[in-house]
């Protein structure tokens, strides 16, 4: 992956935005446990950030997914994995099928906004006993008239409490379980949607994540992404990006901590010299930096494959996996070179610690992406039947 001029632009715009207008305020987010998603993409979107890899007819950029990996890599030098999660849903989640087979008038309505950070998007797959396991959902859209009547749930929703529409998977038919099921455009304010709670969560604590009812919710037809009954389909291909997204960002953090921990052993003095002068922690450390000089490596074939018009499944699974386990690991660690001030909520170390869980569950768990993985190597019994 070579990165140009106009890649290192969107980085330095991205990384200055961020000094200016997100770490300023994320103490305060955090305490509030919500930040102002509208005010904050509307600036985002000014800075020609929200809409890079989407149709420059709808106000994109109309640029390749490598100018948003270097967008993505940049959003890790926020100081909490919460704003990055919730702008990756704006961008890479609830929006790359809309913007890639949703109708012009549907993506003029929706998308359009979204772009210039004038909507909130949030992605509606998850529920109370459907997590990882998108085919078990139960929320039903049905047909009466020209509209759907959708009833249901859905959990663990980020941007929820805020958002102006949902990226909806819902079954529409009673036939197999990923052939039944279709990807539709929810306004929010619809009569018969309800925000049950904002959830309390261990981490990621600066973004509202939301449980949503739904009850004889009308919407018109013409809400469907792409056709009736592909919805799993068309939702396995926006988990794609997704995991892209969450592997990407995680890097520049982890490389903050590392940097972080690196200048505190310089002048923590233990037993009459700097902690950082023991063989074991400068091992440790570089370790921790190759690691994840290897999963950066890892995300950049995919995004190359990406790009090229390849199935990048079993890459994405791949460093979606390694990602979530390595930012765990590289937090734990440098938790623990603070010894006692790296328990104190003080230490921006502790958020990482708790942001990052989130990582091997969000997106697909870790378990599913070994099963993922398992099926390409063919080691899966689905596989040698």
């Amino acid at each position: 992956m070579q990165f140009t001029s106009e890649h290192q632009a969107i980085a330095e715009t991205t990384r200055k935005f961020i000094a200016s207008e997100i770490n300023p305020h994320i103490d305060e987010w955090e305490r509030e446990g919500i930040f102002p998603a509208h005010e904050l993409f509307r600036k985002m979107a000014a800075a020609g950030l929200l809409g890079i890899t989407k149709p420059e007819k709808f106000g994109g950029l109309g640029l390749d997914w490598s100018y948003n990996l270097a967008f993505c890599e940049a959003m890790g030098e926020i100081r909490n994995g919460s704003i990055s999660m919730a702008t990756g849903v704006q961008t890479d989640m609830a929006t790359p099928a809309l913007a890639k087979i949703g109708s012009d008038e549907l993506r003029e309505e929706f998308l359009k906004p979204a772009i210039a950070g004038e909507y909130v998007a949030c992605i509606g797959v998850s529920e109370p006993g459907s997590g990882s396991d998108v085919s078990s959902i139960r929320t039903s859209a049905r047909k009466d008239g020209d509209d759907y009547v959708i009833n249901g749930s859905k959990m663990w929703i980020t941007n929820g409490t805020q958002a102006d529409f949902m990226c909806m998977l819902a079954n529409t038919g009673e036939g197999p379980v990923h052939k039944n099921k279709s990807l539709i455009i929810v306004p929010m304010k619809s009569k018969g949607i309800t925000i049950a709670r904002k959830l309390d969560k261990l981490g990621m604590r600066a973004s509202d994540t939301a449980e949503i009812f739904f009850e004889d919710v009308r919407v018109p037809q013409r809400y469907r992404i792409g056709e009736e009954g592909k919805g799993f389909i068309y939702q396995m291909q926006q988990f794609q990006e997704e995991r892209l997204w969450g592997a990407a960002s995680g890097l520049r953090g982890m490389e903050q901590a590392i940097e972080d921990v690196i200048a505190y052993t310089k002048e923590r003095i233990a037993f009459g010299q700097p902690l950082l002068d023991n063989q074991v922690i400068q091992f440790r450390l570089g370790e921790l930096q190759t690691e994840i000089e290897c999963l950066r490596s890892l995300v950049y074939r995919a995004v190359e494959g990406h790009i090229a018009g390849e199935d990048v499944t079993r890459l994405a699974s791949m460093a979606k996996l390694k990602g979530g386990r390595l930012t765990r690991e590289v937090a734990d660690s440098c938790l623990q070179y603070y010894g006692g001030w790296g328990f104190m909520n003080e230490n921006p170390i502790t958020r990482m610690y708790r942001d990052c869980r989130l990582g091997s569950i969000g997106g697909g768990a870790d378990e599913v992406m070994l099963t993922i993985i398992s099926k390409y190597m063919g080691t899966h019994p689905e596989t040698r039947r």
